[in-house]
């Protein structure tokens, strides 16, 4: 896929039709690729037929890529399968990584998680602009080609969504906090209200603004939750501890008067939230680095995953093999005024980057 244009005669297929992949396989076909579907119930494979959603049942043999949408206990043998019947490169949705890429690992397999969804549940909340401003993250393995791993980057960027390269077992350890836990506590939060309900029938009738959007989240699906608490199971429990711990600690400042360390915790939290990032938008200004690389296996994903680590933002990238040896250059678009940022990182770990700004 990298550097290529679209084609009506590219094609792509997708494993599991439900929101996730549904809406991969809508904004595949805006590419102009032909999508495979393929689903264990099969009637779900109609409703995709019938809705448009993809244009024929199976993976086709020839598929540039395959995304595999599964549960992500299911996810493991959805890419072996493909892996089998495609000769293109495969990823995955699942919100956990690090069992995945262990269980599933291959040169030509990426795996990576969208962080994106919606209230609606299944094919009916399926949409080709699902993962437009959401931050999608690409995790590969010691051995995950670079071929793959640039496929992949370029697929996300075209869907509109910003790339972040992590291991997997750091993208599981930052989910736990930022997805994970949020959702059993919302769905904790829910129980609470809905079993105090039972005494103040007017309760819920009383859940406004604040508590609706705590506990949006709370109305997903329930049946693709066990499989994630026990296969990160580690890293929430961390989590959760930390949780428990500073509600402890604020349930003591309630209970002791304690006006300061609740005004504390409330404006530290506050401040937290108002910085949140928002959607990557194109800056201004825009940096071309240049980096000259061994032509080995892994070594797009480490200044990927680099960049990440230094909060700098690709827009883009290319792969240049050289005709002169086993060597290549990267090419990164990056925002002008932190391109002096990952320079510094690169000549850090011993490469040599060029940087040069785009009029």
């Amino acid at each position: 896929m990298p550097n290529g244009t679209s084609s009506p005669n590219r094609t792509a297929g997708v494993v599991g039709l439900g929101l996730i992949g549904g809406s991969i396989a809508l904004a595949l076909r805006d590419l102009g690729f032909v999508v495979g579907g393929a689903d264990h119930d099969e009637s779900q494979v109609d409703r995709a037929l019938d809705s448009g959603i993809i244009d024929h049942r199976g993976l086709p043999a020839d598929a540039e890529l395959t995304v595999v949408a599964t549960p992500v206990d299911a996810i493991p043998a959805g890419v072996r399968r493909a892996l089998l019947e495609t000769a293109g490169w495969v990823t995955d949705t699942g919100s956990v990584k690090g069992p995945i890429a262990e269980e599933a690992s291959h040169e030509r397999f990426v795996p990576s998680h969208p962080m994106a969804g919606s209230e609606q549940a299944g094919l009916e909340g399926a949409r080709a602009d699902l993962f437009r401003g959401a931050a999608w993250v690409i995790t590969p393995t010691e051995i995950t080609s670079d071929v793959a791993f640039a496929g992949m980057h370029e697929l996300v960027v075209k869907l509109g969504a910003d790339p972040v390269t992590l291991d997997p077992r750091s993208h599981d350890r930052m989910v736990a906090t930022v997805s994970h836990v949020p959702h059993l506590t919302a769905a904790t939060l829910m129980n609470v209200a809905n079993r105090r309900s039972d005494e103040h029938l007017a309760m819920l009738r009383l859940a406004a603004g604040g508590f609706r959007d705590m506990t949006r989240i709370a109305a997903g699906s329930p049946d693709i939750w066990p499989p994630i608490c026990l296969q990160n199971g580690e890293a929430i429990i961390e989590a959760l501890d930390e949780v428990i711990g500073s509600l402890t600690s604020l349930k003591s400042a309630v209970a002791g008067g304690d006006v300061e360390a609740i005004r504390s915790e409330l404006t530290t939290a506050r401040a937290a939230r108002v910085n949140l990032p928002a959607a990557v938008p194109l800056p201004p200004g825009l940096a071309e680095v240049r980096v000259r690389i061994k032509d080995q296996r892994g070594e797009l994903a480490a200044i990927t995953g680099l960049a990440a680590e230094l909060d700098v933002n690709i827009f883009d990238l290319e792969i240049a093999h050289s005709a002169e040896g086993p060597t290549g250059v990267i090419v990164l678009l990056v925002d002008a005024e932190v391109s002096d940022v990952i320079r510094g990182g690169l000549l850090a770990r011993g490469y040599r980057p060029s940087v040069r700004e785009l009029s």
